[in-house]
């Protein structure tokens, strides 16, 4: 007790030296919506909750679930974020997912559990669920991340069924991209690209998950920030677990998840973890953030969450207890 009352009376000055000097843009008024819903109070010990990027209640609905049946959060989020995956209308995620610029279908997606293990794989094709395969990475090979052809082989012999993933109505979008395009990728052509979720269960452990199909005709090999441990998700099952949405390169530049969970680490509530990681982006974009978006979730031990971005939009789904809800998050305001 007496090292972690050190540690949060001293984050407030050392944190400071962490940060570095704020640039005007950073030190600018932050945007809440009047009409927000404030963030819930620390739940009773044993509550579990499920939180995601973006409005997708069908995957935080799937999540809990499992949680309220006594489940573990592991198996919680890859539940949650399956359905998203397989719903062929969610262009961002799974089969249906937007194609990179020569038309194929590439997905990421990495877990982390409780004990820290951690598997991802990238640039996935033919094979719908990335994050179970992600999964069994980390269980069933002595290896962290897959890649490409090899993890579609390892996803094949573990018994995944072959699909292609690009449906009907993507390759025509794919099509008319291509006629006006000039064969560049598109950056931000959609708010959203990823869907990450964050579990806490019954026991008081943490696990996370994130799967995408990444950036909409990205050059084809494009990897983000989403299946790499530390940007797109990151689990410290002591402190609390964050994910990553939108523009990964910029994430993956200041390791925007790790990132979050040591905010939280020194002492600094979700909210404010978020908050806080998104201004180390802003800095480190040296006035280019304008041109894209990136957004954070966290989630601590104690059940408390945070979600903050760059621009106006970004919203995450929480469950907890049988209450679900949709909550606008706050952003960063020129």
């Amino acid at each position: 007790m007496k090292r972690r009352n050190f540690l949060v009376k001293s984050s407030l000055g050392g944190f400071l030296l962490l940060l570095g000097s704020p640039s005007a843009a950073a030190k600018r008024l932050f945007s809440r919506p009047e009409n927000m819903p404030s963030a819930p109070a620390p739940l009773s010990a044993g509550t579990p909750v499920a939180i995601t990027t973006w409005n997708f209640p069908n995957a935080v609905a799937a999540a809990w679930e499992v949680l309220r049946d006594g489940g573990s959060a592991l198996d919680a989020v890859e539940r949650g974020v399956r359905v998203e995956e397989a719903d062929v209308s969610n262009s961002t995620v799974g089969k249906g997912g937007r194609p990179d610029r020569d038309g194929h279908v590439t997905l990421d997606a990495c877990v982390m559990d409780a004990q820290g293990n951690y598997g991802a794989v990238m640039c996935l094709e033919n094979v719908t669920h990335a994050v179970s395969v992600a999964r069994k990475v980390m269980e069933d090979s002595p290896h962290a991340i897959l890649v490409g052809k090899g993890a579609e082989e390892f996803a094949l012999q573990q018994g995944f069924p072959p699909e292609n993933l690009l449906t009907e109505e993507s390759r025509q979008e794919w099509e008319q991209w291509r006629k006006t395009a000039n064969y560049q990728p598109e950056i931000n052509i959609e708010n959203h690209d990823t869907i990450g979720m964050l579990a806490l269960d019954s026991d008081g452990n943490l696990s996370g998950a994130c799967t995408t199909s990444g950036l909409a005709y990205k050059m084809h090999g494009r990897v983000g920030d989403s299946p790499v441990v530390g940007a797109g998700l990151y689990i410290d099952n002591e402190v609390g677990g964050a994910a990553a949405t939108g523009l990964g390169e910029e994430v993956l530049k200041v390791v925007g998840s790790f990132l979050v969970v040591e905010f939280m680490r020194q002492g600094r509530t979700p909210q404010q973890a978020c908050e806080e990681a998104v201004r180390r982006v802003i800095e480190n974009a040296r006035g280019r953030h304008t041109d894209f978006q990136v957004g954070f979730i966290a989630l601590n031990k104690q059940g408390e969450t945070g979600a903050y971005s760059i621009h106006k939009g970004f919203s995450s789904q929480i469950q907890w207890g049988d209450e679900g809800v949709n909550r606008e998050a706050p952003y960063f305001m020129e």
